[in-house]
């Protein structure tokens, strides 16, 4: 595996006031076609207690995904769904959505989870929003004799001679994702995945790859595409394994808005304050 850059989470508030780690990319320069991975891990309530209430959204996918803990979603689109520990959640917000997520109050154990914002198409920017989870059709996940499990969140992967398929199929930008859980002394390895962009994110303890090591969680390794996925873990460790084809397209950011010219982002503020997001 050849790691060609590592980015490092930093902390940082959104919503009311969750305290929250992010790796940010909205100058397109290494995420691409990923913008944003926020990670939410904290055991104390005043971390996260606030949630994120009522917000929109245009030109983006968040995808949810929860270790622990949980949220309750709503959004104008009529969906009200609790996304607990092992669920994963995907909108497409396209033209525009109106949502909140607010902790769960069986929540008190603490929460680890994730937001991840990836790009759209410029061309699919203005199509209808999308919504779907896995609490009906739970993400797939196999161990290997090792005991190495890969969680397939989205997408579909090959994994010690078995198929993961997660029910989550349509991501911008052939967009994939997977849970990689690495006991103590024992080592990870994937075929390249197709896409050019591939990110593996350390969410628990710490990895060792050919490069060196130790890689601490909260660090991002964006790999040589093509790259073979190798690493192993002296102490146990928790990896997000991101793939992607980059959009290589300008990116307008502004909040919640990610368009691709200025101009249709001055219209996403015009069109959510004129109402046109609908009612929440």
């Amino acid at each position: 595996m050849k790691v060609i850059n590592q980015l490092n989470s930093h902390a940082t508030q959104d919503g009311d006031g969750v305290n929250i780690s992010r790796v940010a990319g909205f100058d397109g320069k290494f995420l691409d076609p990923f913008l944003m991975i926020d990670e939410l891990k904290s055991d104390d309530h005043s971390d996260f207690m606030g949630g994120f209430p009522p917000h929109p959204h245009r030109g983006i996918e968040t995808f949810t995904y929860i270790i622990k803990g949980g949220f309750e979603h709503q959004d104008q689109m009529g969906n009200k769904k609790a996304i607990r520990a092992g669920d994963v959640q995907w909108m497409s917000t396209g033209f525009g959505v109106i949502h909140s997520e607010m902790p769960l109050a069986d929540a008190k154990e603490g929460m680890h989870g994730f937001q991840i914002w990836l790009n759209m198409p410029s061309a699919e920017k203005l199509r209808a929003p999308r919504y779907q989870d896995t609490t009906e059709h739970p993400a797939p996940a196999h161990k290997n004799a090792d005991g190495v499990q890969l969680k397939a969140l989205a997408g579909s992967w090959q994994f010690a001679e078995q198929s993961q398929v997660s029910s989550l199929q349509d991501l911008a930008a052939n967009g994939m994702l997977a849970d990689v859980s690495v006991p103590a002394g024992k080592q990870f390895t994937h075929p390249p995945l197709a896409q050019s962009k591939v990110m593996i994110y350390i969410h628990t303890g710490a990895i060792n790859t050919a490069q060196g090591g130790p890689v601490m969680a909260g660090s991002l390794l964006i790999l040589e595409p093509g790259s073979e996925i190798a690493f192993s873990s002296q102490t146990g460790a928790g990896v997000l394994i991101l793939a992607g084809e980059p959009l290589k397209q300008p990116i307008a950011h502004m909040g919640p808005f990610v368009m691709t010219t200025q101009g249709e982002l001055q219209q996403a503020v015009r069109d959510y304050q004129a109402g046109k997001f609908g009612a929440f």
